[in-house]
């Protein structure tokens, strides 16, 4: 048994992701952290991940992520690995593909280092009618900073960045946050209002593309429990509420090797190893956006106007970018790029894997970005566009999808020629599903015609 560690009448919750990234969960005897395989499950009952005449699936503990629930006496959480019946591992496993951009990087003498800024909404209360669909479709959403449930000095819409309380009435919330999160072993950099009415930033990092993607799922599962337990709920939607801004997950990654990181320079601030990274990722932006905007929601984030990217450029300080080199502030260690059109409805594991797999095709094929671009991109016209060379991200998951099914073999060392196909399987029925409801807004423009 684990030394200090009594094992009688504890529990054992093991999480893993479908392919989609829903958290899964099963409850087993704490002993079981002492076999290889804590636990069994049915495959075929998790979207993406065996199909029913397979389903026989075993999970393996990742045993640095076991912790205690602060809020369940007598009970722990660990992340696990999904394998086959035979003991060899399911390719669908999205964390699989994680721990092998991790492998791919060290053949070329890197190791990638990765953290994100996690930004979502806390409501009071969301009620949603989509079951009695006979009847009519909507939601309705009710945040303690609206301004008609927050009398006195209150939050504006597109202005609410770095708010103190009393306006900022979701501090207690994140102060919550960051403790209940040390508990689990991940410690929060900073947490901030941010721009929009009842929204709010958490940074995790530094760790490889699978740690990250593990700290980004024990965030999601954390922030949802401790909300709840408030009287809130955390939505991590790209885009619930219009003429606000979304929410994203702003990836940021640097590739080190013996000397250091690899993405620093004296001379010109960053490497040209990192402008092959840069160049690798703009390279493949529109597939990417399949991984890393997986959502129909995620494109009604990215549009102009609300500091979500739509043109793939690149800049050193421009929020506008699809790419920015932040400021080091003097430390080397800290040169990285931050990709900036990801959203945390993303599988964390793949969209991760997919930015270092497609920076690396840069890096391996020596390709050159274009030069920087400073300005602000939502005031350049299509013509500008044009003559600049700039592509624009999809605007829509099919559109997404059709790329990736275009554009994927930069991912194959990584991801599995199964897993890329189911994945968007999985994705295509998503997005059909969503289309054949009538919207609410519809109602609004098309009743008087």
């Amino acid at each position: 048994m684990t030394p200090g560690i009594p094992s009688k009448g504890k529990i054992l919750f093991v999480h893993y992701t479908d392919l989609a990234g829903f958290l899964r969960q099963v409850e087993v005897p704490y002993e079981n952290i002492e076999d290889r395989f804590v636990a069994a499950f049915d495959g075929s009952s998790v979207a993406g991940i065996a199909p029913i005449e397979k389903s026989d699936m075993l999970l393996e503990a990742v045993k640095d992520t076991l912790k205690p629930v602060p809020w369940h006496e007598g009970v722990w959480r660990v992340i696990a690995r999904i394998y086959r019946p035979d003991g060899s591992r399911n390719t669908l496993d999205p964390r699989l593909a994680a721990e092998r951009a991790t492998e791919y990087s060290a053949t070329l003498g890197y190791k990638p280092v990765m953290g994100t800024e996690v930004e979502f909404f806390l409501f009071s209360k969301v009620d949603v009618e989509a079951l009695a669909y006979h009847r009519g479709l909507g939601y309705r959403i009710a945040s303690p900073e609206q301004p008609e449930e927050s009398p006195g000095i209150h939050t504006l819409v597109k202005l609410s960045y770095h708010y103190t309380e009393p306006a900022d009435k979701i501090a207690p919330y994140r102060v919550e946050l960051v403790k209940t999160m040390e508990e689990f072993g991940y410690k929060i950099n900073a947490t901030h209002h941010e721009v929009a009415v009842s929204q709010m930033e958490a940074s995790i990092g530094p760790f490889d593309p699978a740690g990250l993607g593990d700290a980004f799922i024990t965030l999601k599962w954390v922030a949802r429990v401790v909300a709840s337990r408030m009287g809130l709920v955390a939505n991590f939607m790209p885009k619930p509420i219009y003429g606000d801004n979304g929410s994203g997950m702003h990836v940021h990654v640097s590739l080190w090797d013996e000397r250091g990181n690899a993405f620093y320079s004296p001379d010109s601030g960053i490497s040209e190893v990192a402008r092959h990274f840069i160049a690798g990722v703009m390279e493949h932006a529109r597939s990417l956006a399949a991984l890393t905007s997986p959502t129909t929601n995620s494109y009604r984030r990215l549009v102009p106007g609300y500091e979500a990217p739509v043109y793939v450029a690149w800049g050193y300080y421009n929020r506008s970018a699809f790419i920015r080199v932040p400021s080091n502030k003097g430390n080397p260690k800290a040169t990285r790029i931050e990709v900036r059109s990801p959203d945390p409805s993303a599988n964390g594991y793949l969209a991760f894997a997919a930015v270092v797999m497609a920076g690396l095709d840069g890096v391996k094929k020596k390709l050159e970005p274009p030069d920087p671009y400073e300005g602000n991109l939502y005031k350049l016209d299509k013509g500008k566009l044009r003559e600049l060379g700039i592509k624009v991200l999809p605007k829509s998951l099919d559109e997404a999808l059709d790329e990736l099914e275009s554009d994927n073999e930069y991912l194959k060392p990584a991801f599995s020629k199964e897993l890329l196909e189911t994945y968007i399987d999985v994705k295509r029925e998503e997005a059909e599903k969503v289309r054949l409801y009538p919207h609410p807004i519809e109602f609004y423009y098309y009743m008087p015609l």
